[in-house]
């Protein structure tokens, strides 16, 4: 397929427009050949990325944290440099998108991440640059908070790590991929949430946690924000039949 009919069709589905305040430069970073007729998907703009990718036949790679994020990269030097070697020695477009890819209400990794905990009735929270970019609602299975943490790591294949009673039973969780952070966790309590399943767990996050009674249940950045890179990876594979791999290359955090 042309490349400018993908980059059309992911910015339009991703609605990049409605998030000009992204710090991230959002859409079509760098641009290769003008077929694309096999596309990796990932979370990070690492030169290992780069490599497997070309490596197993990818002209158009697909991120979740680009290589160009406000003013940066002012010079092509260095890491940048090697990086942006590997994309243009074979020809190969990336295409990154931060912010709309967390909030995206079927697509995004706040709705993945809905979607395996099972959350019903979910409404968006927690601002970020002026966009909502997670969801809060009510599971439809009720559970311990460490059952539910123990079925998110088996599913996410990462270290699931609780902050709170296991034995509790979860009523309203709020959901945030990434570093949500203290932001995502104030704002849970103030929507009445137990719960908060987020990537990281920060030290100065815990005792607010303890004093706000809010169990936080931490997938690791990396793991929280795989789901949305393989929702848009079906997609793409459904609608235009052109071959995808997503490329799990886990950070360990």
């Amino acid at each position: 397929m042309k490349l400018q009919e993908l980059v059309q069709y992911l910015d339009s589905t991703l609605s990049l427009a409605a998030f000009s305040g992204d710090h991230s430069n959002n859409g079509l970073q760098l641009e290769g050949t003008p077929e694309v007729h096999r596309a990796a998907f990932g979370v990070d703009a690492s030169l290992e990325f780069f490599q497997e990718g070309v490596k197993r036949g990818a002209d158009f790679l697909f991120v979740h944290h680009g290589l160009s994020w406000g003013a940066q990269p002012k010079r092509f030097t260095g890491i940048v440099a090697e990086r942006m070697r590997v994309l243009f020695q074979h020809n190969c477009s990336l295409y990154a998108v931060h912010l709309p890819l967390d909030a995206h209400p079927e697509l995004g990794n706040n709705a993945e991440l809905c979607r395996l905990i099972e959350l019903a009735e979910r409404t968006p929270y927690c601002e970020y640059d002026g966009v909502l970019i997670g969801f809060v609602g009510r599971p439809t299975r009720l559970e311990p908070y460490g059952e539910l943490a123990a079925r998110l790591g088996t599913v996410l294949q990462c270290e699931a790590k609780l902050y709170g009673d296991r034995a509790r039973i979860a009523r309203k969780i709020a959901v945030v991929s990434g570093g949500g952070g203290m932001d995502a966790l104030e704002q849970a309590a103030a929507l009445g949430a137990d719960l908060l399943v987020t990537g990281e767990m920060t030290h100065v996050m815990a005792p607010i946690a303890r004093e706000l009674n809010v169990a936080v249940i931490a997938l690791g950045h990396y793991a929280s924000e795989t789901v949305g890179p393989r929702a848009v990876m079906e997609e793409v594979r459904r609608k235009f039949g052109i071959e995808t791999e997503f490329i799990d290359l886990p950070t360990g955090l």
